[in-house]
């Protein structure tokens, strides 16, 4: 689902467009925007409404879910992630992203997240630009260690899923190893810009149930998430990825409230640089 973010939707086009095929790609544009389908030429584009911002989180997650359980009953198993979010599995562990699915035991799959972070030596990203192929820099971040992808019958919730509360204590968490989530959101500063305006426009909107204190104060969640960037130590990727994945797997939450399994939002202070396969598989560039 998208409103207005162009770059990181070009850049979840190319990827999964890649990955799964263009035409097996969905987009929910959430308002008429005829710049969607121009980025998206080949995937199938359906427009919901946007004239009430009440209550956004639930109401896009419950239609989403939906949406997402209708797919369902033509795939085994659907993908869904923001338009900054970028699934990638080492090649060293899994062959192809249907090997993930093959050796999975649940219904739903997790990732384990990191922020990919534009930092002073980068150079500004061209149109054709790949972001994983000019971006080296992140940091693990429970917050972005999502569940992506789903059988039918199964609700992605609140970066988790809902598993009803008979279940909770023992659904299984599942995170294969050497599969991750890459969030873009900081990997383009002119990007980032540019989409704070929209973020800041939906968060300040009247009403309740409206996304929280990064959407309603985007621009000091941006500075905040760089000045700590940069003051961050370097962590050597091996270690640091098995601490982040042996901290998350150990500890999910399990939200009584809301009847959620999902990853602990734990913050992981030190900078990694991502291993070269990463530029080799996900990062060509757009001819």
């Amino acid at each position: 689902m998208v409103y207005k973010d162009y770059w990181a939707l070009s850049q979840w086009y190319t990827h999964y467009g890649r990955l799964v095929g263009f035409d097996n790609l969905y987009v929910v544009a959430h308002g008429f925007d005829d710049q969607v389908a121009q980025i998206c030429p080949r995937a199938s584009v359906i427009t919901v409404p946007r004239d009430v911002l009440e209550g956004f989180d639930r109401r896009r997650g419950q239609m989403l879910n939906s949406f997402s359980d209708g797919l369902a009953l033509s795939y085994d198993w659907v993908i869904r992630t923001d338009s900054d979010e970028l699934i990638c599995f080492d090649p060293s562990v899994h062959q192809s992203l249907g090997a993930i699915f093959e050796n999975v035991s649940s219904k739903a799959v997790f990732a384990l997240g990191l922020n990919v972070a534009e930092v002073p030596d980068d150079k500004v990203l061209e149109e054709r630009h790949m972001a994983l192929g000019h971006r080296s820099k992140a940091v693990f971040t429970g917050h972005y260690s999502k569940a992506w992808a789903a059988k039918r019958g199964t609700a992605l919730w609140r970066h988790g899923i809902w598993v009803g509360s008979r279940r909770l204590p023992t659904a299984t968490f599942d995170l294969p190893k050497g599969v991750y989530m890459l969030h873009l959101k900081y990997a383009n500063l002119n990007a980032l810009e540019v989409a704070n305006q929209h973020r800041t426009e939906v968060g300040n909107s009247p009403g309740k149930g409206l996304p929280g204190a990064a959407w309603k104060e985007a621009d000091r969640d941006a500075t905040r998430f760089y000045a700590n960037f940069a003051a961050y130590d370097d962590k050597e990727w091996s270690i640091a990825r098995d601490e982040a994945y042996n901290s998350i797997l150990s500890d999910p939450v399990r939200d009584e409230k809301e009847s959620v399994l999902r990853s602990k939002s734990k913050i992981f202070k030190y900078r990694v640089t991502l291993p070269d396969w990463v530029k080799m598989q996900f990062g060509l560039d757009r001819n």
